[in-house]
Parts: C-alpha cells; structure tokens; sequence
C-alpha cells in the first residue's frame, strides 16, 4: 500500500524571472510530522501554496492524495486537507461558535462536531465569545480548531504557534503527535526551531527555493558533522584534578569553577564518556549537548553560501 500522502517531483515556480520554488523534489507519508524550516524568502509559503493547489508550478508535477491539487477533479482530494495560514483573518463580529460553523458549512462537514473542537484546543469557554474580544492566543487557536474541521488526513500548519504561550504551545504539539498516531501527516513550517526539537521526526531545509537538506534530526546531525559537546561536573574536593583532562588530547574549556567541556565527534561521544567515568574522578554530574536545529540549519545555509 502507497502510503505517500504529498509528492512533489522536480517542482519549480518562478516569478517574474525568480524562483520561488527551484527544482524541488519532496515526499510526505501518512503518519509523518515534518518540519519545513528556512528564513523569510525561502520558498516555504510558496511550497505549501504548490501542495494546496492554490498556484501551478512552473515545471514539475505535485500530487496531493494522488491527485493534482490543481485541478478541479481534485475537490475530493482537498477536502481531506487542514490548513492554517501564518496570518489569519478572522471575522472579529462572529463569535467563536459562528466562525466554526461557517468553516464547516464550507467543507460540508457536520456543525455538531464543532464543539469537540473548540474543546480540544482549549477555548469552548469563549465559544459564545466575539472574536474581536479574543486574544492571539485564542485566535490562533481558533484558526487550529478550523484547520481541524473534517478529520483531515493531511495538514499544513504555516508559524502555527505565533501567539502561543509556552504552555499552550505544549499543548498544541500534543494534538499533533496525537494527530500523527492515527495518520495525519503533519507539515510545519516555523521559524521557532528551538522550539521544534522533538516535536517532529523529520526537517526539511529550504534555502533560496532550494531544498539543502532532508532528514532526522539524527542524520542532519551527521551530515553536518557538528562536534557533540559534553561537561563533567567535578565535586569541590577533585576540581585540582583539572590538570588530567587538560592533559589528554582533546581539547577542554572551563565553563565555570568546577565544571569543564570538551567537544568531540558523535561517534567519539560514549568513549569519551567512558574515559572521564572509570571512579578516578568524582563527578557530581555528566551533561551531553548535541547540536541543536539552530546549530544545524546554520550550517546548511553557510554551506550552501560556500557554493
């Protein structure tokens, strides 16, 4: 069974000589939560436009639930698609119920199920509320809420935790590793990389149109070959014994009075571990810190430069 929910093979879209969008080929099965990053002008917005079939790409093909969202035979297809835009207008004379009626009036889905939703994202509090009296917290919500409506089997999130607090924010990546468990395939496109660590299982990189890197976590970690930095905490009585680290090939840096950091290779990780452990030293605790998204996209995109 294809499990391939979106597939673009060989995309571009070019705008008055530009491209937004260069050559891209891109796969998302059900079940995914995937992670489009990349600065202002990257080509996200352009690319989650090519998926919904809102613009035809220049040259390539894209299926969307195994048709071309472009097309009008497309209907059925679409219907099964949730989408949060990064910047929603929200009717603010509507109350909250109302807004989500109309949505779902327009995907011909049942209002009944409405109030589920307005639950699950936290506001069916405010459901007989004006929207204009919202906050962005609760409209974001809100606009979650309506790209939820008809159980769709795809969703396409674009900054979908702009106005969130942290709190919520954890709450809102638990509906979307909910969603991913039944199937969903789930694609966010954020600038808050910090905060995407472990809430997907996939990044995409785009950079100038382009995709410059696809993957894990795991594996971008080691394309880009960025060093593993690890600390050791030394109890107060062995803080003189600083010298044997320091006399080892590798090369350490003092942090603060009692606690030192090396870098090394990830593969190099648990032997070095296993070096500074064997009982010689008293150690009040080990802290392993790996290359965060930050740390990578960077090195992607100066990569890229260098070409």
């Amino acid at each position: 069974m294809n499990d391939v929910t979106i597939a673009l093979h060989d995309v571009s879209k070019v705008y008055s000589k530009r491209a937004a969008v260069d050559t891209v080929d891109l796969e998302l099965r059900q079940g995914e939560r995937v992670a489009l990053v990349g600065h202002n002008g990257a080509g996200k917005s352009t690319l989650i436009k090519l998926m919904l079939g809102l613009v035809r790409p220049t040259s390539g093909s894209v299926e969307l639930l195994g048709a071309n969202p472009a097309d009008r035979e497309a209907i059925r297809a679409r219907s099964h698609v949730g989408y949060l835009p990064e910047n929603v207008a929200l009717q603010p004379t509507l109350t909250g119920q109302e807004l989500l009626a109309f949505y779902a009036r327009l995907k011909h889905q049942p209002v009944a199920k409405n109030a589920g939703l307005l639950e699950r994202v936290g506001i069916a509090h405010a459901a007989r509320s004006r929207v204009g009296t919202y906050s962005k917290g609760m409209r974001q919500r809100l606009a979650l809420a309506q790209a939820l409506i008809g159980e769709p089997r795809v969703l396409l999130l674009d900054e979908p935790t702009t106005g969130l607090d942290p709190v919520l924010r954890q709450t809102f990546y638990a509906i979307i590793r909910d969603l991913s468990l039944q199937g969903v395939t789930v694609l966010l496109s954020s600038h808050a990389l910090t905060e995407l660590e472990g809430q997907t299982e996939r990044v995409v990189v785009m950079n100038q149109g382009r995709k410059v890197a696809d993957g894990t976590l795991a594996e971008l970690r080691r394309l880009a070959r960025r060093p593993v930095r690890i600390r050791f905490t030394l109890h107060d009585d062995h803080v003189t014994l600083f010298p044997r680290l320091a006399g080892t090939a590798l090369e350490w840096r003092r942090v603060s009075e009692r606690t030192f950091e090396v870098a090394c290779a990830e593969q190099k990780k648990v032997e070095v571990v296993r070096q500074f452990t064997d009982g010689t030293l008293a150690l009040a605790d080990v802290e392993i810190l790996t290359p965060s998204l930050d740390e990578i996209y960077a090195h992607f995109l100066f990569a890229e430069a260098a070409e």
